[in-house]
């Protein structure tokens, strides 16, 4: 076993890996919403309907729930930055060739596999920053990584949006896969090497199968709880994003695609709060600040309702804080509370549940906007909302895990 503490706030190469890893979720997350915010534009290129629109979303997501297990995996026998190397580079490979798709069919294939390579990102750096940062300083680390997929995401859609605005949503998605070569590129230039990594095959419980490994969190109520945070934040958050856009388009509002591609700026509030989060769990404990963080996603979809652009701003900047609080705070928390044999799995089994969300809900939930309407809608929203906390606040009041 590796004797390596961790490193600590204040290092070099503590600095370098969480910059490492902010690049890397730009590169991860900016490719993987590349086409949320032209779906409108997809569909009436296409020509399709919103929710089938939202499949160029759902495809790529569901590419990476079901590859982050099988990365996990690769992550244990070659190491986590390998793993996280490999992925990213045939992610970029995939996306230069996305804008070339001539018809939906084979778009969404090519976005399935991107997600699929771009799985190796999130199903290990959790593990990675376990590993390699000492643990009373995981949370923060946990949420600065956040940060960077809070930038991924805001700069996939709104460079897409504004290109996609004047050349096409197919220049849209290539500018983003030009933006994801150099985030790839400074991630790879800047993150250590792991110190605290030690390969599957030479841990304490030798011969432990990935079918034991994902056992041991499976069976555990706490790690069950933080992957249903995820399921169910996850899938109201893309849902609103992803219908976001028609909704604005259409009466009282009746915006351009410019002003809608505007508003994913307000991704910027997610940047903000995912390591405050984490600070503040340090600080006051984490299961305190994920139902805080749920309240305000939760008060931001409310806010949603008042048919009144100010009203929707502000929501979606509460919506979009709340959700990233959240995510920062069970993300982090999910290989902390595991057994250190099974990290890897369990931050794979968090992020198999938060896509899977995303994938069914992205989709799904465009089945009830398109029929029932926007009202109804964001009441699904804060349904999911109020089952997430109840579910923590069931499992994790009395949890017996590590302290932040």
């Amino acid at each position: 076993m590796s004797d390596f503490s961790g490193h600590v706030p204040g290092s070099r190469e503590y600095r370098r890996l969480l910059a490492g890893l902010f690049f890397a979720g730009v590169a991860t997350f900016a490719q993987l919403y590349a086409t949320q915010a032209i779906l409108p534009a997809v569909a009436a290129d296409v020509p399709t309907s919103p929710s089938a629109a939202a499949l160029t979303v759902s495809a790529s997501t569901l590419g990476l729930a079901t590859a982050v297990i099988p990365w996990s995996i690769v992550a244990d026998r070659i190491g986590r930055v390998p793993a996280m190397t490999i992925g990213l580079i045939a992610a970029t490979i995939i996306a230069g060739a996305t804008p070339f798709a001539p018809d939906l069919g084979i778009l969404l294939a090519l976005r399935l596999l991107e997600g699929v390579a771009l799985g190796a990102v999130p199903a290990v750096a959790l593990a990675y920053l376990s590993e390699e940062v000492d643990g009373r300083y995981v949370a923060a680390a946990a949420g600065s990584y956040i940060s960077g997929t809070t930038v991924g995401g805001l700069s996939g859609r709104v460079v897409s949006g504004w290109i996609a605005e004047g050349a096409g949503w197919r220049w849209g998605v290539a500018s983003v896969a030009a933006l994801c070569v150099v985030a790839a590129v400074i991630f790879l230039l800047l993150i250590p090497a792991s110190r605290g990594f030690v390969p599957g095959r030479a841990r304490t419980m030798r011969g432990l199968s990935v079918r034991r490994r994902l056992w041991l969190n499976l069976r555990s109520r706490v790690q069950l709880a933080l992957y249903a945070q995820g399921f169910l934040l996850m899938g109201g958050f893309v849902a609103v994003y992803n219908y976001l856009g028609f909704h604005l388009s259409e009466p009282p509002f009746a915006l351009a695609p410019a002003v809608v591609t505007m508003l994913f700026l307000v991704y910027l509030a997610g940047t903000v709060s995912s390591p405050r989060a984490g600070a503040l769990a340090v600080r006051h404990g984490r299961l305190p600040v994920l139902i805080a963080c749920t309240v305000v996603m939760a008060t931001g979809a409310g806010l949603m309702f008042i048919p009144v652009l100010p009203a929707v701003v502000v929501g979606l900047v509460a919506f979009t804080a709340g959700f990233f609080g959240a995510h920062a705070v069970a993300s982090g928390w999910t290989p902390v509370a595991a057994d250190p044999r099974a990290r890897a799995q369990a931050s794979s089994l968090y992020y198999l549940g938060y896509y899977a969300g995303s994938s069914v809900f992205g989709w799904a939930l465009g089945l009830v906007f398109g029929s029932v309407g926007w009202g109804w809608f964001l009441g699904v929203i804060l349904a999911m909302c109020a089952v997430a906390a109840a579910i923590a606040v069931w499992a994790l009041r009395s949890s017996r895990s590590p302290s932040p």
